[in-house]
């Protein structure tokens, strides 16, 4: 079973996102607050779980945590400030809306929450000079293979992967040429060759190489 907590003594949240290598749709990210006594043995890293599996847990957080947010990322966004800002901004996002306000938060990965260089105030919501101070004031960890590690990023982890493939079901019902429902908008071989035979949609990562020929403007 996965640990509890990374610090005891603290109120603490764990934040994770899903889709980040994907060629369209949104980047997911959650966050969850989970109480003291919340134990689950099913519970992991959401790559490591079957779809039920996912499926399952989703509601038995929802009603065990003390608090949750979710947040999508839309392919504008993510053209805009890159993937990997992005990724952090929905985790902030997600922070903020919980309710109540955290004390401590792990983060899934190894880039910080808060960036050297400080919040990267545009694309997505517009933060306040209040909610970046809150940003700023709370004390975070990033973790490398957290979502494996520490059940409230790992809860992070379901509530992310289950809410995207949600979206992308949905927006597969618009464009089913590209398989969305299955391949989920990751860059498997049959969904690169419906963008070469149809091109490209609004819900594709126009910075992203969307063909193995072509260049990626990621920056």
């Amino acid at each position: 079973m996965l640990s509890s907590f990374f610090l005891t003594q603290y109120l603490e949240t764990g934040t994770d996102e899903a889709g980040r290598g994907c060629l369209a749709g949104p980047v997911t990210a959650a966050a969850v607050l989970l109480p003291e006594n919340f134990q689950n043995e099913l519970l992991n890293d959401s790559k490591q779980l079957s779809e039920k599996a996912r499926e399952k847990l989703r509601p038995i957080i929802e009603q065990e945590c003390i608090s949750f947010a979710v947040t999508h990322l839309e392919p504008l966004v993510i053209d805009e400030i890159n993937i990997l800002n992005a990724s952090i901004k929905a985790m902030q996002e997600s922070i903020l809306k919980l309710d109540p306000r955290p004390e401590f938060i792990i983060v899934d990965g190894n880039s910080p929450l808060i960036p050297k260089g400080g919040i990267k105030n545009r694309g997505g919501k517009i933060f306040t000079d209040a909610e970046i101070e809150i940003l700023n004031s709370i004390p975070n960890a990033s973790i490398i293979k957290g979502d494996s590690k520490y059940m409230s990023i790992a809860a992070a982890s379901v509530l992310a992967k289950t809410y995207r493939d949600e979206y992308m079901n949905r927006i597969h019902e618009e464009f089913p040429m590209y398989n969305w429902k299955q391949n989920k908008g990751y860059p498997t071989k049959e969904h690169r060759e419906a963008i070469r035979i149809y091109g490209v949609t609004k819900y594709h990562r126009m910075t992203f190489r969307l063909l193995p020929e072509q260049y990626s403007f990621d920056f």
